[in-house]
């Protein structure tokens, strides 16, 4: 199988057993998906999803959040991972909004990320999901299922990994392609013990296709 072949099969086979994937972090507008990914950080999404509410409740935009202080932020996102540098974050970001791009969320990644808080990863996410753009998030689950299955090769860094997932998966495709990697590393293959057995790629895994064989 060519490494075309394998992208091609790969994504028709998780086309059809997730038609309609969707990010797991819970949101309203793109300001709030904005705060639930800087939250995201070294989290998990279900820790995010319980504190957000009441976050988004006080803070319901970029120009609430614009004129709280980090110590006012603090006790919302307390349970987080890393909360201090996060609600340091969280304002700087939504000032950088309000005084940059008029409480708006920018569709360009160079702009996302001069956003506090806001890399790489996170800029792709949001334009992924929320402008529908050909953007590769490559998180911790990404770069492991792309090099476990054989995606990518002994990718060095998540740049790398994103660069080879846009050069072979179509335009259409990555905003959901983002998502299967994610989903698919979530729930079955698993950093520490993939559940070959229950997954609808096994066949098509270079991961699988080793161990299988020996």
């Amino acid at each position: 199988m060519t490494l075309k072949e394998r992208y091609a099969a790969v994504m028709e086979r998780f086309a059809a057993s997730m038609p309609s994937p969707e990010t797991e972090l819970h949101y309203d507008t793109p300001f709030h998906l904005l705060v639930a990914v800087i939250l995201s950080a070294q989290c998990t999404d279900k820790r995010v999803n319980i504190v957000t509410p009441a976050l988004f409740e006080a803070y319901p935009t970029a120009e609430s959040m614009a004129v709280a202080t980090p110590d006012e932020i603090f006790p919302y996102i307390k349970s987080i991972s890393y909360p201090n540098n996060k609600a340091k974050s969280l304002v700087g970001a939504a000032r950088t909004l309000v005084e940059r791009f008029d409480g708006e969320i920018p569709s360009d990644i160079d702009a996302l990320m001069e956003l506090p808080g806001v890399g790489r990863k996170t800029a792709n996410v949001m334009l992924a999901v929320v402008f529908n753009r050909a953007a590769m998030a490559v998180d911790t689950h990404v770069f492991r299922v792309s090099e476990r299955i054989g995606l990518t090769t002994d990718s060095r860094n998540p740049l790398q990994t994103e660069r080879t997932l846009v050069e072979y998966i179509p335009d259409k495709d990555i905003p959901r392609a983002h998502h299967w990697l994610i989903l698919h590393g979530r729930y079955v293959c698993k950093a520490r013990k993939p559940d070959c057995l229950n997954c609808p790629i096994a066949d098509l895994c270079r991961y699988y296709t080793h161990i299988d064989n020996n």
